[in-house]
């Protein structure tokens, strides 16, 4: 069997708006020698909620082209699949900028109090097109939040062990900018799978032909099975 079966060709992703941005254009925070402490925890805010955003657009950009069976489709033996992530996100992004912070999401979906992972997938019941819709819906609730209380502002996780549950809108800001870009990453590699779109358009993907992806991904199979033969030898 050839080592390059069932591997897609290679094709690099042309995401616009913030997705594409890249991280160095992400703050202005530094630009300015300002003293004042509530002008220095705007930037800092406004940081995090950049760095938030552009991950959540990476993460939807990867459902960008893709029929229903491909978006639902487990690629990974825990199945991952690229919708399960943009519909897991978006609860986890509905419960900490929600009822952390006293201002919980209206109209809840019932699947967000599940714990039997009902969060990891869209059912035969939800269209990719719902799954997106939350997503929007979360994100824009989440946004309030972050533009209402400042970065020391006080709420509770109530699902976080008791000695660890008291937090800050800068700690919970730096949870899901983290939890965001953990799972934009899994989609990455997902999509990847599936039909070899490959990064977000931001300059950060090596610029090379489709045949020139082959070659290197052959150069990295024979490094792999060379290296498994050392010490073979006696």
């Amino acid at each position: 069997m050839s080592s390059t079966d069932a591997v897609p060709e290679v094709h690099p992703a042309t995401t616009t708006g913030l997705a594409s941005s890249g991280n160095s254009v992400l703050s202005d925070e530094g630009a300015s020698s300002a003293t004042d402490p509530l002008a220095s925890a705007a930037a800092v805010k406004r940081t995090l909620h950049r760095y938030l955003q552009k991950h959540r657009a990476a993460l939807l950009g990867k459902l960008d082209g893709l029929a229903e069976r491909q978006a639902r489709w487990p690629v990974t033996p825990t199945g991952t699949n690229v919708l399960g992530l943009v519909k897991h996100v978006a609860g986890v992004q509905a419960g900490y900028f929600g009822e952390v912070f006293g201002r919980p999401l209206p109209d809840p979906p019932a699947w967000l109090e599940s714990e039997d992972g009902e969060d990891m997938y869209a059912t035969l019941d939800e269209t990719l097109d719902d799954v997106v819709a939350f997503h929007h819906r979360s994100a824009a609730h989440a946004d309030a939040t972050i533009e209402a209380l400042d970065l020391d502002a006080r709420g509770t996780v109530p699902w976080w062990p008791e000695e660890h549950r008291e937090v800050t809108l800068h700690r919970i800001l730096v949870h899901m900018a983290y939890e965001t870009a953990r799972h934009a990453g899994h989609a990455d590699i997902v999509r990847e799978m599936l039909d070899g779109l490959a990064g977000d358009g931001d300059g950060n993907l090596a610029d090379k032909s489709p045949e020139a992806w082959v070659l290197w991904r052959e150069q990295l199979v024979d490094i792999a099975e060379r290296s498994g033969l050392r010490g073979l030898a006696t």
